[in-house]
Order: C-alpha cells, then structure tokens, then sequence
C-alpha cells in the first residue's frame, strides 16, 4: 500500500509537470500544482492540460488555490516562482512533504535570445524553492536538470560521474548551476536533493517549441522542417511515460545518508538507445502517413551533436528501466497529436 504524500509540483501546467501530477494523483497522493503559465508558448496548450486534471480557465487567477473538479486531491494556484513572499506563504500554509521542482524557462536557443528570463527564472526562482525547502523541513526536493549539462561531451553513454565543466549554452549553464546550489544546500542544511537529467522528452501533450511537434505541425501542413547540421546529430529521444516513471521512483524514495555526498544525488533518465535524427523524421513520416520537405541548415549556436544517457546508477538504485521504443512512443504521440489538433 503506497503512502499517500503531500507533493508540491512546480510547473505543473507544463509538458512534464502535468503528467508527473497525473501520475502522482493516480497513485494516490495529494498533489498542488504551481505554474506561472507565462507566454513562453501557447498558453491554450497549457490550460488545455490543467483542463485534463479538472481546472477550468475562467476558474484560474493569480494567487489563488483552485480545486480540480475531477481530482478531489489536486489543487492549483497561478504563481511565479520568483515572487519569494508568495511561495514562502503557500509552503508555510501547506505543509509539504516533498516538493518536484519542474518550473523553468526552458528552451536552448531562446537562451540567446532572452538571458535574463533564464536567470530570473532558473537561478533566482530555484534559490527561492531551497530557501523555501530548507525552512520548512522538506523530506526530499526532486528537480529537473538536463542533458544539455553535458555539453559536446564526446564520452557517450554520458555518465553521472563525467565532467560537466563546458556547457554551451546558458541554459545548461543555469541547470549545471542549478546542480551547485542544491549540492551546497544538502551539505549546508541536510536538505536530501536530487537532480535529473531529462533526455529529449517527447509524448501526448508535448512542448510546441520542440522538434517532434514542430516537425509534426509543419510534416501536417505540407510545410517545410528546418534539419540542423544536415540531419547529422543523434538524440536520446525519451518517452514521456519513462520519464515520469523514474521522477515518481525517485520522489517516493530519499537519497542515501551513507553516500559519499549525504542527502545529494543526481541520475540520468533517458531512453539509452540514441536516434540519428533523419530516422526520427522517418518514423514520424510512417505514423503520420506523409513525407517531409526538409530544409537543411548548420549547426545552430548552444546545440550538441549528441546525447546518450547511461542510466545504470539509476537502474541499480530503484529498478528504473525504460521500456517505450521510439516506435510504439512515435505511434502513440501522433495519435495525441491528430486527436488534439484536429478537435482544436
């Protein structure tokens, strides 16, 4: 019989943030959900998801708990992290027992473009949630970091105990970053913390600023996708249904007292079966029955050639194993994506 756990989950009305809830509600814990809903991109994308666990759009206003009407142990309030008064007023009245950190600006090239929102968000509000783990006693803070932390590693699999001392770009520069303040609050505080390093997530719900809906979107509309390096780079695309399972194996258990680094841990999660990006395209060409017009490009700025997650630390701890190949992932995604997009 699992425990039932009262779970802060920031960004909750972004791509991970509302299946992990999702999948928390499921097993039976009280989940709030936190989310700025910012403009980053369609905010209707974001509604639509907090409309999956029972919140209307016209029900939502700044600062204010609503309750979902379809989950009687979900609530959701519209707030920044970077507003420290008010998160300090929902923890102290809250009670927490963990909190999973998923609120981020996110996006590697929008980093070139807009530095201070990665700043204000990934470095200022993420110091705000310690601040906030640490004065009221949670048991466990769970936060995303990312495979971009890895940089042009040319090491594969990328291991948890490899360098991460060139990232290239600001926004891996913010989750490396991100890894040092929760290091030092566990060695400080004993707060137990634990970073996860995402590897290219895709599934239902996905992010639009990312390549399997972009290249959905423009593969639909007879539009043209833009391949960068040529189609000469490889990703660990990860289903989103491996990435929740291994954040929830993770929330539910606390970082070893006897390690090495007490209360502080850090895991890759990914797929661990790397895909060169032009048989990613093919794939998504058979689940949507149409080929692509491809426009290639050079290497974008802040971007990698390639990711492959070695996630034996995180097997061996907690039994974690993905299980969804790009395959039965793709078929499923367009599934989503044509049910979505045709009732829109």
């Amino acid at each position: 019989m699992n425990k039932r756990q009262k779970i802060l989950v920031t960004g909750a009305a972004g791509f991970i943030g509302f299946h992990v809830s999702k999948a928390l509600l499921e097993r039976g814990d009280e989940v709030i959900g936190l989310d700025n809903i910012n403009d980053y991109y369609d905010v209707n994308l974001k509604y639509a998801r907090l409309k999956e666990l029972g919140l209307e759009r016209d029900n939502i206003s700044d600062n204010t708990l609503v309750i979902s009407e379809k989950y009687s142990r979900f609530q959701f309030i519209k707030q920044d992290i970077i507003e420290q008064n008010a998160l300090e007023i929902i923890f102290s009245d809250q009670k927490f027992d963990k909190v999973i950190h998923l609120a981020a600006q996110a996006g590697v090239r929008y980093s070139i473009e807009n530095p201070h929102a990665y700043v204000q968000s990934n470095l200022v509000g993420f110091v705000n949630i310690l601040e906030c783990c640490r004065h009221n006693c949670i048991k466990h803070l769970v936060y995303a970091s990312s495979s971009s932390v890895y940089g042009n590693n040319k090491k594969v699999p990328f291991s948890e105990e490899d360098r991460v001392d060139h990232p290239v770009s600001l926004y891996a520069a913010t989750k490396k970053s991100n890894e040092l303040m929760a290091h030092s609050y566990s060695h400080l505080y004993q707060l137990p913390t634990t970073g996860l390093r995402f590897f290219t997530v895709y599934g239902p719900w996905g992010r639009p600023d990312m390549a399997p809906m972009l290249f959905a979107d423009a593969i639909m509309k007879g539009k043209a996708i833009k391949v960068f390096n040529n189609g000469d780079l490889e990703r660990d695309f990860t289903y989103v249904d491996d990435i929740v399972n291994g954040v929830v194996k993770v929330t539910h258990s606390t970082p070893n007292k006897n390690e090495e680094l007490p209360f502080y841990q850090l895991f890759n999660i990914g797929n661990s079966r790397p895909v060169k990006l032009m048989n990613f395209i093919s794939e998504l060409e058979n689940a949507l029955e149409k080929k692509a017009v491809k426009e290639m490009y050079p290497m974008q700025d802040g971007d990698v050639q390639q990711t492959y997650a070695e996630t034996i630390k995180l097997e061996k701890l907690l039994g974690y194993k993905p299980n969804i190949n790009l395959k039965a992932g793709m078929w499923m995604y367009i599934n989503w994506f044509k049910s979505y997009y045709s009732a829109g």
